[in-house]
C-alpha cells in the first residue's frame, strides 16, 4: 500500500517492492527475447534484400524469392512484438524517453538490439538489485 503526503515521498512495502521487481524481471526476459529475435530477423531481413536486389541485379532470382518473400512481413510482425515489449519494460523501469527511443530504434538497426540488449540488461540487473536491496533486506 503506498501513503503519499503533498510533502513526502510515498512509502512502498516490502510486498509491493518485490511485486513490482517481479514484474519488472519479467518484462526484462521479455524483451531480452524479442530483442534476440528481432536482431536475428533483421539480419535475415538484410540477407533477403541483398538476395533481391545485390544478387538480382546480376542474375535471375526469382526462383528463389517465392521461398524468401516472407522474410519482410515476417520482420514487420515481430518487431510489433518487440515494440510492445520495449514499452512493456520502459515503462517498468521508468527510464527516460531517451531510453525508449534507442530501444525501438535499435530493432531497425542490424546488431544494434544485440548490442542495446546487453547494456538495458546489465543496468536494469543493476537497478533492480539497488531497489532489492533497499526494499527486501
Amino acid at each position: 500500500m503506498l501513503v503519499s503526503t503533498p510533502q513526502t515521498t510515498p512509502e512502498i512495502t516490502a510486498e509491493a517492492a518485490a511485486a513490482a521487481i517481479r514484474k519488472a524481471r519479467a518484462a526484462m526476459a521479455r524483451y531480452r527475447f524479442m530483442a534476440l529475435v528481432t536482431g536475428v530477423m533483421l539480419l535475415i531481413l538484410c540477407v533477403e534484400l541483398g538476395i533481391k536486389y545485390g544478387l538480382g541485379a546480376v542474375t535471375d532470382v526469382d526462383g528463389v524469392m517465392p521461398f524468401i518473400a516472407w522474410v519482410p512481413f515476417a520482420h514487420g510482425w515481430i518487431y510489433v512484438v518487440y515494440l510492445v515489449t520495449v514499452a512493456d519494460l520502459w515503462s517498468k523501469m521508468r527510464w527516460g524517453f531517451g531510453r525508449l527511443v534507442t530501444m525501438v530504434i535499435a530493432g531497425v538497426i542490424p546488431v544494434m538490439s544485440f548490442v542495446l540488449e546487453k547494456k538495458v540488461h546489465g543496468e536494469a540487473e543493476a537497478k533492480l538489485a539497488a531497489l532489492e536491496a533497499r526494499y527486501l533486506s
